[in-house]
C-alpha cells in the first residue's frame, strides 16, 4: 500500500507523480490508502501515545487489506517503523493502544512491514533489474545525494544500511549512469525542521551543504525526503539572498533521476514544480 503521508499531495506532488511512474515502470502495483491519517510524527513532542494511535491506526489500515505499506517521506517512514517495532515488542504498550483503536474496531496485530521506496528499489526490486531496465543513462552527470535524518535513524527501528556511513542512495543512484561525489558534511540535517522557530539557523545549515556540494563539482542534488527538497530547492533563493551567493543547484527527487533514466519523457513527470529549474541538465543530455 502506498502511504504519502500529509506534505507530499499538498506541498511536493512532483515527488508522487515520478515515484508512480517508476514503479509502474518497474512492475510495482501500488494500492492507495483513502483513509489514511497523519504519521504522529509532528505531535511525538506533545503527546507520544496519540502519536502512537495514530501511526497504529495506519498500520491497522494495511494489515486490514493483508498489505505492507511503502512510504515516500523518511519521516513517516521512520515514525511507523518506530511504532510497529515498539507495539510487536512491547505487550503492555499493545494492549494500551488497542484500547484505543478497539473504539473504531480496529486491532493491531502486528503482521505487516514498513518500507521506504528506496528499501524497495534495492530489497525487492534490485540494482540488476533497474540497470537493465535503463534505455537514457545520465552519462556525465556529476551528482550529489542527501539522505536526510530519519531514513536510516534511530538506527534499531530502522535497522537497514549503516546509518554513519549509508549507501543505499548511492548504490540506485549508479545504476541511472549519474556519477555520485563525495561531499564536506554529507550526513548533516538541512534543517528543516526547526524552520518555523527560527529560519536563519536552517537557512545556514542548508547554504554550507549547498556551498561543499557546489565545490565537490555538482550539476544536481538528489534527495529522498519531501522537506529536504523543499529545503534546498523551495527555500535556495532565500539562502543565495542571504548569504550573497549563488549556487543555482537544481534539486531532484531520487525518482525523477530514475524516471529520466528510465525512458520516461520530462512531460510526463512534474518538472515545472521546481523553483531552480533543471532545464541546464536536461538540455545537456542527461536523460538522453
Amino acid at each position: 500500500m502506498l502511504y504519502l503521508g500529509c506534505l507530499i499531495p499538498y506541498r511536493v506532488p512532483s515527488y508522487e507523480v515520478a515515484a508512480r511512474k517508476v514503479l509502474s515502470r518497474l512492475d510495482v502495483e501500488l494500492v492507495d490508502m483513502p483513509e489514511f491519517n497523519c504519521c504522529g510524527l509532528p505531535i511525538d513532542p506533545i503527546s507520544h501515545e496519540m502519536m502512537m494511535v495514530l501511526a497504529a491506526w495506519n498500520l491497522c489500515l494495511a494489515e486490514r487489506e493483508e498489505l505492507d505499506i511503502l512510504t515516500l517521506c523518511p519521516g513517516c517512514s521512520g515514525t511507523l517503523h518506530k511504532v510497529n517495532t515498539i507495539l510487536r515488542e512491547d505487550k503492555k504498550a499493545r494492549e494500551n493502544i488497542n484500547n484505543f483503536l478497539k473504539r473504531d474496531g480496529m486491532e493491531y496485530k502486528g503482521n505487516r512491514e514498513v518500507k521506504h521506496l528506496v528499501q524497495v528499489l534495492v530489497e525487492n526490486v534490485g540494482t540488476e533489474k533497474i540497470k537493465e531496465k535503463i534505455v537514457k543513462p545520465h552519462r556525465g552527470l556529476k551528482v550529489v545525494e542527501h539522505y536526510g535524518c530519519h531514513i536510516l535513524r534511530p538506527k534499531e527501528y530502522m535497522k537497514f544500511d549503516d546509518s554513519e556511513n549509508p549507501t543505499i542512495l548511492r548504490q540506485l543512484i549508479e545504476p541511472t549512469g549519474a556519477t555520485c561525489l563525495n561531499y564536506v558534511n554529507k550526513r548533516e540535517c538541512c534543517g528543516y525542521p526547526i524552520m518555523a522557530i527560527d529560519e536563519k539557523i536552517p537557512f545556514q545549515l542548508a547554504g554550507d551543504k549547498l556551498r561543499h556540494m557546489k565545490e565537490a563539482g555538482a550539476d544536481a542534488l538528489i534527495t529522498i525526503c519531501p522537506s529536504c527538497y523543499l529545503a534546498f530547492d523551495l527555500n535556495q533563493s532565500r539562502i543565495e539572498k542571504l548569504f550573497g551567493e549563488k549556487f543555482e543547484l537544481p534539486v531532484l527527487h531520487y525518482p525523477e533521476l530514475l524516471a529520466l533514466a528510465l525512458g520516461i519523457e520530462p512531460d510526463e513527470l512534474a518538472l515545472n514544480d521546481h523553483r531552480v529549474r533543471i532545464s541546464k541538465i536536461l538540455k545537456n543530455g542527461s536523460g538522453g
